[in-house]
Order: structure tokens, then C-alpha cells, then sequence
């Protein structure tokens, strides 16, 4: 099979690779479609604390398919199933999953090998966080699952009311699926980025107030926001989904006394933030990071999807032959586009729609 493989940063490479077969309660799916994400970017370039333990390692998360085969100790899939399958599962027996933060598990499992023409998928994934394909859901808004389910993590760890005014600060694929959540929960949105294609499909999400902030500065920035705030008094949510300590200083001057901080885009490992004590003591500002997401939030995410509730595809800016994935790279990487869905060969010349009978 054609497989990308991660072997350091700036290094992965496309290579023919044997197919692997299930067993203990593994299965193998057949990728129709794996969607780039804003995680990979930063792997590509810097290497990754968790994703990757050995190289070569195999690349990309966002992907569904077809099952291809089935361990024998598999019963509740079947060759021939349209499936999505998320990136990680929880051990259900540490210390953080006996809280019920699945995120935090200390032993969770990471899956990875996306971009490639077939993916082994381990048994604890099968079992807890792999999904039947809901009828005439595409392939490609299904691979979007995992970036929906983080943020419908950090929508719901903001504690967003009706009514209450929400600052995203980035306009990148989850700062978009951020905002669309926030104007489903009842908010109004505001939403600051770079890009006139971003910024336009932060627009088509219904986004009130799109903030343009190339070229301004720090300061400029937190003015812009507070201005579009009532009485200037700052906003009631503020999540970062940037990821840099520069946003996260921006974020924490932005939100209104009483209000919540959401550090939801991560920084580089060794990095450090310095915010100032008074606004945050005298304030009662609460600040807070949110990680990943949990089998709960996939499924309703995959939920939302089917449902066309948000207009999810509209975020991917082209679909590319898998044998592409370096140049749809050194776009990202030059920020050209939102998101690309890669196709392997065999489905490269299909509309990627599966129609599963009732």
C-alpha cells in the first residue's frame, strides 16, 4: 500500500508499505478519505511530544472508510461497512478515567497512519471509538470528526449561555469549528484571524463579528475586541485556538471581570505565558486548558454531522490525490487553504458519498 510516513520534522515520505492484517481484535479499514489538520502542520514542522514514539511513524489522524477486514474476535463490524474512526481511545481504569476525564487519560492511545491507502485500527479504538457511517454522510465531512469532537470539548468546557458574547482568537480550522459551535449554543460570536478565505467561512458560519488583524497590533487587537463588547467591558468567553504564548497573553486582556479564559490552541513545548495577577485576582477571572477530546464528544460530533447541522465540508479547500501530500504541506505551511482532503488512488474518481440502506 501507499503510505506517508513521519520519520523527523520537514521529513515524511511517501512509500509503498505491506498491508497490514487484523488480529486481536484489530480491524482494517480501507481509507476513502483522510482530511489534513492544523495538529499535522505543527508535526510536520516541529516533531510532536505525543504522536510520535518511533520513526517512521505513521502520519495523519481525520480519516473513515471502508472496513476491509475483520479480526475473528470482531462482531459488531463487517467487511463492506462505511465507518469513521477517531484518533484515540481511554484505558477506562486510571486514575483519570475512573473521574470520567477520558482526556487525560494516562494511558491514551493515539492512532495514526491516516494518510496512507489502508489503516490497522487497535482494539481498544474498535471497541469504544469507530462509528458506522450514518446514510448519505460523505466520506470527507465524516474524516472532519475528530477536529468537531475537540471542539465541541472546548465549547462545552466554556460553559457558553445564550446570549453571552464569545471571542475566538483564530481563524484556522478548529478556531472556525469553534465559532460554529459557539452560534449553535445560542452566542454571539466574534472572531478574530487572517485570511480572506478563513475569514469568509467564518461569515458563512454566521459569525456577528469577523475581525481582521493583519497588520494590527497587540494593542489594536485587544481594542478592536473590547469594542465590539458591550460598554467596552470585555466578553464573556475568550478561547484561544491560536497556540501561541502571544495569543495567550492577547486572550487573558480581553474577557470581561468574572468572565472564563479557555486556552484551547497549544503552545510549543517550553513555552511560557506571563499574565497579569490583578485583572485575573480582583477580576475572578477563571482560566482553564482543554485537551483533545473524548469518545462522548465524537459521537456527538458525528451526530452533528449527519445532521447538517454545521456545514462542515465547507472548511476543505480541495480534495487532492493522496500521492499530493507534500504539496498540500508546503501549502499549509505557506497558510494556503483551510483544510485538504486527501483520496487515495482507488477513489480518487468517486463523489466520496456513501449511501448506507436503512
Amino acid at each position: 500500500m501507499l503510505a506517508a510516513l513521519f520519520y523527523g520534522p520537514m521529513d515524511v515520505r511517501l512509500e509503498e508499505r505491506p498491508i497490514p492484517q487484523p488480529a486481536n481484535g484489530e480491524i482494517l479499514v480501507k481509507v476513502v478519505a483522510a482530511t489534513t489538520c492544523g495538529t499535522d502542520v505543527k508535526a510536520f514542522r516541529r516533531g510532536h511530544p505525543l504522536l510520535f514514539h518511533d520513526v517512521p511513524a505513521g502520519f495523519g489522524h481525520e480519516v473513515s472508510g471502508i472496513v476491509a477486514a475483520v479480526d475473528k474476535n470482531v462482531t459488531q463490524f463487517q467487511e463492506g461497512d462505511a465507518v469513521v474512526v477517531a484518533n484515540s481511545a481511554p484505558c477506562q481504569h486510571c486514575f483519570y478515567c475512573r473521574l470520567g476525564r477520558y482526556s487525560l487519560c494516562e494511558n491514551l492511545i493515539f492512532l495514526n497512519g491516516a494518510y496512507a491507502e489502508y489503516l490497522l485500527v487497535p482494539e481498544p479504538i474498535v471497541r469504544q471509538n469507530l462509528y458506522i457511517l450514518p446514510s448519505n454522510t460523505s466520506f470527507i465531512a465524516a474524516a472532519l470528526t475528530e477536529p468537531l469532537a475537540c471542539a465541541l470539548h472546548g465549547i462545552e468546557a466554556s460553559d457558553i449561555k445564550p446570549g453571552d458574547t464569545v471571542v475566538i482568537l483564530g481563524a484556522g480550522p478548529l478556531g472556525l469549528l469553534l465559532a460554529a459551535i459557539a452560534k449553535l449554543r445560542g452566542a454571539r460570536v466574534i472572531i478574530t484571524g487572517r485570511g480572506t478565505q478563513r475569514l469568509a467561512v467564518a461569515r458563512h458560519f454566521g459569525v456577528d463579528v469577523v475581525i481582521d488583524v493583519n497588520g494590527l497590533s497587540s494593542q489594536e487587537q485587544v481594542e478592536a475586541v473590547r469594542n465590539k463588547t458591550d460598554t467596552q467591558r470585555g466578553a464573556d468567553v475568550v478561547i484561544e485556538a491560536v497556540g501561541t504564548p502571544e495569543t495567550w497573553t492577547l486572550a487573558a486582556k480581553m474577557a470581561r471581570p468574572g468572565g472564563l479564559i479557555n486556552f484551547f490552541g497549544g503552545c510549543p513545548s517550553g513555552t511560557q505565558v506571563s499574565i497579569e495577577t490583578r485583572p485575573l485576582h480582583y477580576g475572578e477571572l477563571t482560566i482553564k486548558g482543554v485537551f483533545h477530546h473524548t469518545p462522548l464528544f465524537f459521537q456527538q460530533a458525528l451526530e452533528l454531522i449527519a445532521g447538517r447541522f454545521i456545514d462542515i465540508e465547507a472548511l476543505i479547500t480541495a480534495r487532492v490525490p493522496l500521492s499530493y501530500i507534500l504539496d498540500v504541506f508546503e501549502l499549509l505551511l505557506q497558510k494556503q487553504g483551510i483544510k485538504y482532503a486527501l483520496i487515495p488512488p482507488d477513489f480518487e474518481h468517486l463523489g466520496i458519498v456513501r449511501a448506507i440502506p436503512e
